[in-house]
C-alpha cells in the first residue's frame, strides 16, 4: 500500500535522522503495521525546530497517529490501534488476542530499554568514559534478556505460535536495534527470526518509504 496524500491517517516522521539512526525510527513500526493491515497513510514530516508539536506528542518524537476518529503517539498504542482494525494483526480469539499484545509490552518494557542502552553506549555516549566502564554490564543485561526471548521462541516461526502478530512486528523492530550492536551472535534462531520479518513484503515495502523520508526532494526514485 504507497504512502497516500489524500489518506485519513496521518503519521509524522522526522524530516533527518544521523545516518546510524535511519531505518531504526519508530515510525517504522507504524508503516509496517499500517502495510500489513492494507491501510494507506499520508506522512507529516517534523524538524528539529518543531514550533506547536509538544501540543502533539509531549516528549517532541514521532511518530505520532491521527485518522479523524482518534489521535495518539507511542508506537506500542498505535500499532496496537491499527491491530485492532486488522485480524492479519491481532486475532480475534481472546487468548491469542492477549497473547500478542502481551508480546508487544514485554518487547517495549522488557527488552527494548536494555538493548537501546547499550546501543546509546556504543553509538552516542562512546567518548565518554563512564560508558566505556557499563558496556560489560549492559552486554549481560542486554544478552540475558534476548537469550530468554531465544528460549521463548524456541523452532517456532513466530512468538504466538500460530501465526504473525503485532507482538512480533514489535520485537522484530526491536531486535534490529540489537543486531546494530552486534547483541545477537550467542541466540541465532533470533536472527532467523527477524530475517523472516524482514522479508515480509509490508515491511519492505515500509523500509522503503521510510528512507526515502530523508532523500532529497526531487530525488527520491
Amino acid at each position: 500500500m504507497p504512502v497516500d496524500a489524500n489518506a485519513s491517517i496521518e503519521v509524522t516522521t522526522l524530516s533527518w535522522v544521523p545516518e546510524p539512526a535511519k531505518g531504526l525510527v519508530k515510525d517504522l513500526r507504524v508503516r509496517w503495521a499500517l502495510e500489513e493491515a492494507g491501510l494507506g497513510y499520508r506522512v507529516r514530516q517534523v524538524g528539529a525546530d518543531r514550533p506547536g508539536y509538544s501540543n502533539d506528542q509531549p516528549f517532541n518524537q514521532v511518530p505520532c497517529f491521527t485518522d479523524g476518529k482518534v489521535q495518539i503517539f507511542e508506537s506500542g498504542a498505535i500499532v496496537q490501534y491499527i491491530g485492532e482494525q486488522s485480524e492479519a494483526l491481532l486475532p480475534r480469539d481472546p487468548q491469542r488476542r492477549m497473547r500478542a499484545i502481551q508480546w508487544t509490552y514485554a518487547a517495549l518494557s522488557s527488552v527494548e530499554p536494555s538493548v537501546q542502552h547499550r546501543v546509546l553506549l556504543e553509538r552516542v555516549w562512546a567518548e565518554h568514559e563512564w560508558a566505556q566502564q557499563s558496556k560489560p554490564m549492559m552486554d549481560q543485561m542486554a544478552k540475558m534478556r534476548l537469550q530468554q526471548v531465544s528460549d521463548r521462541l524456541g523452532d517456532n516461526e513466530w512468538l504466538d505460535g500460530e501465526g504473525f502478530t503485532i507482538g512480533d512486528l514489535m520485537m522484530i523492530t526491536v531486535l534490529r536495534i540489537g543486531d546494530r550492536a552486534k547483541l545477537l551472535d550467542q541466540t541465532p534462531n533470533l536472527v532467523a527470526y527477524m530475517e523472516r520479518g524482514q522479508s515480509r513484503p509490508a515491511f519492505r515495502q515500509a523500509l522503503a518509504d521510510h528512507f526515502q523520508a530523508f532523500e532529497p526532494k526531487g530525488e527520491a526514485a
